[in-house]
């Protein structure tokens, strides 16, 4: 009977090395444990290769990755997302070598994995294929294609992802591509910021308003306040914010009005809006809103009229 660790390793029973793997990185008996990790990747029966690819997170040496990657397209399911899973949290740009041929590959999981693991790295050599996988026929590629090139920052990219954000098919590509232009600078994406406002998908829209208001993009005021108008509150959130963000005096009527909005995040947000703004026309209102059944709105009410009245305000 197996009873050292090594030994149960090679046990010819398979519940018996995928004990094994689990035991091994609690184990005195083996000073590196890697090899035996490497070794299990490759083992005949699913079960042992699966708890190998879990237990091997965090190594990144050329062995491991040269035995994990190829379990992107192991014949198990399991096993395969195990893999994706373990490759999702590398950090070291000289890993993704290894993952750059799965970029391209005949089956759409593997392409996702492969796109999802190489996020992270900001590698500049991901870059075309990223570029390339935005106009693949799975949803999936699109969505980790646009995280990558949103991961990347390069602004050869800001024309395809605003592409994506106007028209790709599924609504989550369209979320993450608007999202990914955060780092966009140029004026020139307010206009598709303004339409995507517009999107049948609330959360597509709920992201624009975010970015707007992270890119600082003052022509996006009427869209804006426009939004404080939509019809679920999320949207009039991430609107609320950004309006007072971007100081928008114009936005001061549609912040007040939310001040009577049965939800009282909306009504927490636009009282700090209203103290950024700094306008004595929200006064009145934010006296009223001390009154406010939240606490949280009271206080924030009391902090936003100190504000004002310390700035002097702006008519």
């Amino acid at each position: 009977m197996a009873t050292t660790l090594h030994e149960r390793l090679h046990s010819s029973d398979p519940g018996v090395r995928r004990v094994a793997v689990l035991d091994l990185p609690y184990s005195d008996e083996e000073d590196d444990i890697v090899p035996l990790l490497v070794a299990a990747l490759a083992d005949p029966d699913a079960s042992v290769r699966l708890e190998a690819a879990r237990a091997i997170e965090g190594y990144e040496e050329p062995d491991v990755l040269e035995a994990l990657v190829p379990l992107l397209k192991d014949v198990d399911p399991e096993v395969r997302r195990a893999a994706a899973i373990t490759l999702a949290e590398l950090k070291e740009p000289a890993s993704a070598p290894y993952l750059l041929p799965y970029l391209v590959d005949e089956e759409a999981s593997v392409r996702v994995a492969a796109l999802h693991a190489i996020r992270a790295l900001r590698v500049e050599a991901a870059f075309e294929p990223a570029m390339q996988a935005l106009g693949d026929v799975d949803a999936g590629v699109r969505r980790e294609a646009v995280g990558v090139l949103g991961y990347l920052k390069k602004p050869e990219a800001i024309g395809a992802l605003t592409n994506a954000a106007a028209n790709d098919p599924d609504q989550e590509v369209r979320r993450i591509a608007v999202g990914a232009l955060g780092y966009a600078s140029a004026v020139s994406i307010q206009p598709t910021l303004g339409r995507v406002l517009a999107d049948p998908a609330w959360q597509v829209r709920e992201e624009a308003a975010t970015t707007m208001g992270k890119l600082g993009l003052a022509l996006g005021v009427p869209d804006l306040v426009r939004a404080m108008d939509d019809e679920f509150w999320q949207v009039r959130v991430k609107a609320a914010r950004s309006l007072g963000k971007l100081k928008a005096k114009p936005a001061v009527h549609a912040l007040c009005e939310a001040l009577r909005h049965p939800m009282s995040n909306l009504r927490k947000e636009a009282v700090i809006a209203l103290g950024e703004i700094g306008d004595t026309r929200a006064i009145v209102h934010l006296e009223l809103a001390l009154k406010d059944p939240d606490s949280d709105v009271r206080k924030l009410s009391k902090l936003a009229l100190t504000t004002i009245q310390l700035n002097g305000g702006a008519s």
